[in-house]
């Protein structure tokens, strides 16, 4: 039923030092591609002690560095404002309990995050090559056909256009051949998640691959497929993710020369474990733009064969070979239900969906992307591939502003459909990969399993027997993020309420309060005095329809519990919102309860930045002026992006002198003023 995924095999320390040797001949003619004597076919010069002086542009540097990039992300980034505040029992009268804009709102405002890799606005390195083909359909893209022998080309029914023939390629694809003779990665039956669900839930494993990643596949069937010259002169790519670890292994098994060029403030983990694979990694820019723009310049200046992470043939091809497995290891594949898979840049999608659609036209293929990151949804919808102003980056993976141009084409003629999610569900979804396997998979990688679940739920399938697959497609997570997955794992099942509520301020109440949530599991509560008349509580409990160890409860049975809960408080005199959905109170009110203060013309924003060395700092000095800050708030959330919470006092007179200076900080921000959680935990107190 289920293979067993390849044990990885580092090259050994005498391997590395043979290829080591990075030095030039005297004489060369560095104009002109040279064949190195080293992993990178880049000519270089080294200093009495060994350094290489090599100038990889301005900004470059090949040299240890510790730091931490940009992955995690609230869903809501941008300039937004929230609605006039209301009294809190309006609020409760009309259930408007979500007090913020989602990031799709028109006049959103996004200032750029070039920290994630696939979010970059750089133009992508190409290796030319002359066409041997002639196309006419504007929709095909043929510059990406010019490299496919004759025999991987063919006609579609009903169009005079030449395209690949993605059954053949897959079938002929390389991955199992030496010298990788990659092991198929098993597929495991969610015993668990299956009897909660009343679906038969089925995970394929590809986070056992070698580099713990799919991308090895695709990496590996292009540069299979590469000339004995164009292996000769190398390969080189941008990434510092799971394509970046694809592409060195590919390179050590075929003793192809790579070069992965990455920004410097990528953490050490990251290029350390494409260094010891045996690439050389070059360190340059601040961001993807600038180390993209790098990558192009050293395809270009040495003949270098761009290795894309998903917009290429042979890559989709690569990664197709999943749809194989899994037609092979599961009874009666052509009664299979549907298939999940990440969307990302559409490489993985368009692979599985070629193969599956040939062999099971009926079978639904299932994309999954974030409320954050739904550039593919939003292009099926257009009609054409649409870019986005902005990602969020807790899912990095498959954090893309556009989709590649030939997965687009096979996922707008094949694709059924694309369910979007947000990160508490992704933070959910790990949670129960962990449960049915002890593996921690990344967000992206658990990013298929919360789509499968959330598209159960949405379309009222529990309990109804039928069988899905859901592709785990990595496992490269940074450790410092399990605490934020821990936390908002719950909530994301829908068996946490974090909830604020209002109780009269004398005594007893606070009693009075925990007996309308007893026997429920309180996981906190938290109160500080203000008033004398009335008190204002944060908490969070697990409902009673589903404890710790089960599933979360559907929707009505949530809804049905809730309003149990809230007409009890009111009868005792209580007022309740839920905050369950209100990032504000997730990311810092929940932290902050402490008093509320009237200050004079307090405006309120939550910002985020990228995680690296004196990024905190940057942000202080950017933020000085004139005006008087009166709250401040901040929390890393696993290293790798830092969410801020700023009070200022602004005189509607600098409202708009304000409004300039908080935009030309350019980090992402919402301005939380009106928020409900804010009025009520921190903000002006009520008149006595």
């Amino acid at each position: 039923m289920s293979g067993t995924a390849s044990a990885l095999q580092f090259p050994n320390e005498g391997d590395l030092a043979q290829t080591s040797d990075l030095s030039t001949p005297k004489g060369t003619d560095t104009r002109q591609p040279q064949r190195p004597s080293g992993p990178i076919p880049i000519p270089s010069n080294k200093t009495a002690n060994g350094e290489s002086d090599m100038q990889y542009g301005s900004q470059t540097q090949v040299v240890d560095l510790t730091a931490s990039d940009i992955q995690d992300s609230s869903r809501d980034l941008g300039e937004m404002r929230s609605p006039q505040p209301t009294s809190l029992a309006q609020i409760m009268s009309t259930n408007k309990f979500s007090l913020t804009t989602p990031p799709s709102s028109p006049g959103a405002s996004y200032p750029p995050a070039l920290q994630l890799e696939y979010s970059s606005s750089a133009p992508m390195p190409q290796t030319p090559k002359p066409h041997t083909v002639q196309f006419g359909d504007p929709d095909v893209p043929s510059h990406l056909y010019t490299r496919l022998p004759s025999h991987f080309l063919h006609k579609e029914e009903g169009s005079d256009e030449l395209v690949p023939d993605y059954m053949r390629m897959i079938l002929l694809s390389k991955v199992y051949s030496p010298p990788l003779n990659l092991k198929e990665t098993p597929l495991t039956l969610a015993v668990n998640l299956s009897g909660r669900l009343g679906c038969e839930v089925w995970l394929k494993r590809e986070d056992l691959q070698p580099v713990f990643s799919f991308k090895i596949r695709g990496a590996y069937n292009l540069m299979a497929s590469l000339t004995k010259e164009e292996r000769w002169k190398g390969v080189v790519t941008c990434s510092a993710g799971n394509h970046a670890q694809g592409v060195a292994l590919a390179g050590y098994h075929l003793k192809i020369p790579c070069t992965i060029v990455m920004p410097t403030g990528t953490p050490s983990i990251k290029w350390r474990n494409v260094e010891r694979l045996g690439a050389k990694v070059v360190l340059h820019g601040q961001d993807f733009d600038e180390a993209k723009t790098e990558c192009a310049r050293l395809a270009k200046t040495y003949g270098l064969h761009f290795i894309p992470p998903y917009d290429d043939p042979m890559v989709v091809a690569g990664q197709g070979t999943v749809a194989v497995e899994l037609a092979r290891q599961i009874k009666d594949f052509e009664s299979l239900d549907g298939i999940f898979a990440s969307a990302g840049g559409g490489g993985l999608l368009a692979g599985i969906s070629a193969y599956t659609k040939r062999i099971a036209p009926q079978m639904n293929v299932i994309g999954v992307e974030t409320h954050d990151g739904d550039a593919l949804k939003r292009s099926l919808a257009a009609g054409k591939r649409v870019t986005l102003q902005e990602v969020g980056p807790f899912a990095d993976g498959t954090a893309v502003k556009i989709v590649g141009e030939e997965p687009f084409r096979l996922c707008k003629n094949l694709l059924d459909d694309v369910v979007l999610v947000s990160n508490d569900e992704i933070c959910a979804a790990i949670k129960d990969v962990f449960e049915e396997t002890r593996a921690i998979p990344e967000p992206s990688g658990a990013l298929a399993l919360a789509g499968l679940k959330a598209y159960i739920q949405e379309n009222g399938l529990q309990n109804s027997g039928k069988r899905f697959v859901a592709v785990v497609s990595g496992a490269n997570m940074n450790f410092g993020r399990l605490r934020f997955v821990a936390e908002r794992a719950e909530l994301g099942e829908g068996r946490e309420v974090l909830m604020g509520v209002k109780i009269p301020e004398q005594p007893g109440s606070f009693i009075k309060l925990h007996s309308i949530i007893h026997p429920r599991a309180t996981t906190e509560f938290v109160y500080r005095y203000s008033s004398p008349k009335e008190a204002y509580i944060i908490t969070s409990f697990l409902l009673s329809s589903a404890p710790s160890s089960a599933s979360g409860p559907s929707p009505e049975a949530r809804a049905e519990e809730m309003a149990t809960i809230q007409k009890a408080m009111a009868e005792a005199g209580m007022e309740s919102v839920d905050l369950s959905d209100d990032e504000f109170a997730k990311s810092h009110v929940r932290h902050m309860v402490g008093g509320k203060m009237a200050v004079e013309h307090e405006r309120i924003f939550r910002f985020e930045f990228p995680e690296r060395p004196g990024a905190l700092r940057k942000f202080l000095i950017g933020m000085q002026s004139d005006w008087n800050i009166t709250m401040f708030h901040y929390r890393n959330h696993g290293a790798d992006v830092g969410k801020i919470l700023v009070g200022v006092s602004v005189p509607p007179w600098e409202s708009e002198q304000w409004d300039g200076f908080v935009r030309k900080l350019g980090y992402p921000f919402v301005e939380e003023t009106r928020n409900l959680a804010y009025n009520l935990f921190l903000g002006q107190a009520p008149s006595a």
